[in-house]
């Protein structure tokens, strides 16, 4: 599991600030945990996140290494708005299984299990087979700066509303949900061998992809959906695209 950073969002206009902001509808925050992404201008990914509700003040549970640029520009973002974004020392658990009290389930997936956030110790899974499994990225692998979440799968991973209103990169995100079939994405493929994380993917001379975690013999791969038919290959291993 990646390290994780939680921030706290707090003051009288945390959630409307968020809202104008980021790709979920932030008012779920009253049924539970929210998974969200903060986009470009252009559309692309910068960081995703949980949205946590805390009282009256809203934690950001996010990937270490993405914290500080995300404090930063949702401090760029405020304004005059009515809040204070600060890093705190609280820490992330994760579980398999059914949420237990005081937890909430990952929004993304059931088979993801649970997160929690007042103090208790995670427990052992194998995260990398579960998120191959579900088919759910991760920040900083299968999630780059190169990256249209719709191409992620974040309308399957309830990551995005799209009868919210506005957000940062919503024009670029809607038009890509309104296209007749998307052309790249995240796949599951079948992989026989093994590669590093970020080779890629060729259907016979012709690039066709990327491929990324790996685990019991399946994987998360980027593909272009027309190249890829038949065997593929990344390095040494070969895979087979399974829709």
């Amino acid at each position: 599991m990646s390290e994780r950073k939680i921030l706290r969002i707090s003051g009288p206009e945390a959630e409307h600030f968020l809202q104008g902001l980021v790709t979920n509808d932030v008012t779920r925050l009253k049924d539970g945990i929210v998974y969200t992404a903060l986009l470009t201008p252009q559309g692309k990914y910068r960081a995703d996140f949980f949205l946590v509700p805390d009282g009256d003040d809203i934690l950001v549970d996010v990937a270490e290494p993405l914290a500080g640029d995300l404090l930063r520009a949702l401090s760029m973002y405020k304004l005059r708005a009515k809040v204070t974004v600060e890093p705190t020392d609280l820490a992330v658990a994760r579980g398999p299984g059914a949420a237990p009290d005081g937890a909430f389930a990952d929004p993304r997936d059931p088979r993801l299990g649970w997160r929690a956030y007042d103090g208790r110790p995670s427990e052992t899974a194998d995260w990398d087979a579960l998120r191959v499994e579900a088919l759910v990225p991760e920040s900083g692998i299968e999630l780059t700066p190169d990256t249209f979440i719709l191409e992620a799968g974040f309308e399957r991973l309830h990551g995005v509303d799209f009868r919210k209103g506005c957000y940062v990169g919503q024009e670029v995100t809607a038009r890509m949900k309104h296209k007749a079939e998307l052309r790249k994405g995240l796949a599951p493929v079948v992989v026989d061998g093994t590669a590093p994380v970020g080779t890629e993917i060729l259907s016979g001379e012709k690039p066709a992809g990327v491929l990324y975690t790996q685990s019991g013999g399946r994987g998360i791969a980027y593909l272009r959906f027309d190249r890829a038919v038949g065997t593929l290959t990344a390095a040494d291993a070969r895979l087979r695209y399974e829709p």
